[in-house]
């Protein structure tokens, strides 16, 4: 048999267990192996042809060995591996990195199912809105500092015709809008979304948040039950009984107006949670709503400022930077 067959055979002989390589070293590597007997017939040839054979046999050997040592230590190291694990049963397996919902989101899927259990539904609407929608319809005079670049992000900016200016939506409001305009009461729905404003980055202000509002809107809605439905949206996002209060306050697409504050036993002061109010007339009046027949409440709230009080976080900033280390923790 000629160098170039065996060298065929040593390629093509398949080694993926011990028992196959104690096979490959007695065909080819024993000294009755095909490689032994190259070198045995060395000797019948014509000595011009030994020097060139001799050469393909030691080719031929060393093809041999290494593909035996190579089989070898790869069979060796993968029992090796496994006689590890094997060897003490209880050594834990590693842990698989795993994905999780970002902290403000698990804030908002369960404030979204309290409105769920309170019978609201949901809406939602686009984040680039025009001035109507984000202003004029929510009883922002002309003046008011809101409207100034100071505090929005304006795509468009027109000074002589304002109904053409294009804004990233500073609040959810506008969905209440568009909520109204596109259904007769009775309405009952929550808007949550992403909110711009041009504010400093600060530990407690960001340029970027996200808002829950909620809308009711029917014949004969009563601040009594705003009132009760603040209390009792508060003890389910919290899941207990809170000391609470609640101050007047002034925004302009409500009145009246108020704030909640809950106290914070831990700290020994009183935190404000959400804003809230009796639906504007104007507000009503600009949706085709007659304020005589109809009245609503709504209310408004922070999803970050809400997670910073269950989770006890004091920066803002820790929601969006992203550190896995932080993020581990709500796997």
């Amino acid at each position: 048999m000629g160098t170039e067959q065996i060298l065929k055979e040593i390629r093509e002989f398949p080694i993926t267990t011990p028992a196959e390589i104690e096979e490959f070293r007695l065909s080819f590597l024993s000294k009755k192996g095909k490689v032994a007997t190259l070198f045995a017939g060395m000797g019948k040839l014509p000595p011009e042809q030994r020097a060139d054979f001799g050469k393909q046999a030691n080719e031929v050997k060393q093809v041999a060995q290494q593909k035996f040592e190579s089989a070898r230590d790869a069979i060796e190291q993968g029992k090796s591996a496994f006689a590890s694990v094997r060897d003490d049963i209880s050594l834990q397996a590693p842990r698989q990195q795993l994905g999780s919902l970002h902290p403000l989101t698990q804030t908002l899927d369960e404030i979204k199912n309290v409105f769920f259990r309170l019978g609201f539904s949901i809406a939602f609407g686009p984040e680039l809105e025009d001035d109507f929608h984000n202003f004029s319809a929510l009883n922002f005079p002309p003046e008011h500092p809101a409207r100034d670049m100071q505090d929005t992000f304006y795509v468009r900016k027109d000074d002589e015709d304002p109904r053409k200016d294009l804004l990233l939506r500073t609040h959810t409001s506008p969905v209440q809008i568009r909520k109204m305009l596109e259904q007769k009461p009775p309405v009952r729905s929550i808007m949550p979304g992403r909110v711009y404003r041009n504010e400093a980055v600060t530990a407690k202000s960001y340029f970027l948040f996200h808002q829950v509002e909620a809308l009711y809107v029917d014949k004969n809605v009563t601040f009594a039950e705003l009132k009760d439905t603040l209390i009792i949206l508060a003890e389910m996002i919290f899941e207990k009984e809170l000391k609470y209060r609640m101050r007047p306050s002034f925004f302009p697409f409500t009145e009246p107006s108020l704030e909640m504050d809950i106290w914070n036993p831990v700290k020994n002061q009183w935190l404000e949670i959400l804003g809230a109010g009796m639906v504007h007339p104007n507000v009503l009046r600009s949706v085709n709503l007659d304020p005589e027949e109809y009245t609503g409440f709504a209310l408004g709230m922070g999803i970050e400022r809400i997670a910073k009080l269950r989770y006890e976080i004091g920066d803002i900033r820790t929601f969006y930077e992203n550190d896995v280390r932080f993020l581990d923790q709500f796997v």
